[in-house]
């Protein structure tokens, strides 16, 4: 069976060439004029809302469809289905490029992680390093909240001993009032060292340091890292050390803010930590009341 866009292609060929009129082409064919002489448009909002998709997909090269098509809902307002979005983006060789290998995972036989079940459980932090456009090293120490999977601290600094890390813990109380259960982290010199492990003590919260040689344990923070080096470090060029923290500081909120979270149900970390602090809260007046 012929279609009506290849009779439109066979009627403008024999036209095009003098073989026939239009009317007695399209009358061999069985096609209307106005279906020859209409052009097809492509409505103007459908236009703008593609290339918003790609705009949307050149500024988050490393997202796939569905954290695009959750931007979009989210940052922009649109509504648009995700197979369209996955479909335009193939269209337009938009397809997300990000890092390779799977990391091991604890076998049955290894120790249990302790876990978290609501926010301020159990943070994690560590250290990227990165370096300045002059080839300087650059130090991030990133701190987490594992269960919102929130960003609560991106300090940039040359380097980080054991009194530098202590005070970014302590301001980091103090001004957001929030404090863990339990601090995870590696085996690194900064993290062991006998003034943080007292500092921990003194400041009520717990340390789980993970097995050594061991790094997928403390799997959250790779996970952010590996984020964090596709998303914004390997993507731009520092020339200062104050370039750093305020870009690091904007991209901080953009992750906690904005992208969406893929184990959070494409949610943000900062709308998982509002509706778990709420949930905690209405437990706690409902145990008060009893």
């Amino acid at each position: 069976m012929v279609s009506p866009v290849q009779k439109k292609v066979v009627i403008e060929t024999l036209v095009g060439t003098g073989r026939c009129s239009m009317a007695r082409a399209c009358r061999l064919l069985g096609l209307a004029r106005s279906a020859v002489y209409r052009k097809p448009g492509v409505p103007g909002g459908r236009l703008a809302q593609e290339g918003l998709v790609a705009e949307t997909s050149r500024q988050h090269p490393c997202l796939g469809y569905r954290k695009v098509t959750a931007l979009l809902r989210t940052v922009h307002g649109e509504t648009i289905n995700a197979k369209r979005v996955a479909r335009l983006r193939r269209r337009d060789g938009l397809v997300a490029s990000r890092r390779g290998s799977k990391r091991r995972r604890i076998r049955p036989q290894d120790r249990v992680r302790r876990s978290a079940t609501r926010r301020d459980e159990v943070w994690s932090y560590d250290f990227i390093q990165d370096s300045l456009a002059d080839g300087r090293t650059v130090r991030i120490l990133s701190i987490i909240d594992e269960y919102s999977r929130e960003c609560v601290m991106l300090r940039a600094a040359r380097s980080f001993p054991a009194r530098r890390v202590i005070d970014c813990l302590e301001e980091l109380l103090v001004t957001t009032g929030r404090k863990p259960e339990w601090l995870r982290s590696g085996n690194g010199p900064e993290f062991v060292a006998g003034r943080v492990q007292a500092w921990l003590k003194e400041a009520g919260v717990g340390s789980a340091c993970i097995k050594p040689g061991s790094p997928w344990e403390n799997g959250h923070v790779k996970s952010f890292h590996a984020s964090l080096r596709a998303e914004f470090l390997d993507r731009e060029l520092f020339f200062s050390m104050k370039e750093v923290t305020v870009m690091l500081e904007d991209w901080r909120h953009h992750y906690n803010h904005e992208r969406p979270h893929g184990s959070l149900s494409n949610q943000t970390p900062v709308k998982k930590s509002t509706i778990a602090k709420s949930t905690q809260t209405t437990k706690t007046d409902l145990q008060n009341s009893h």
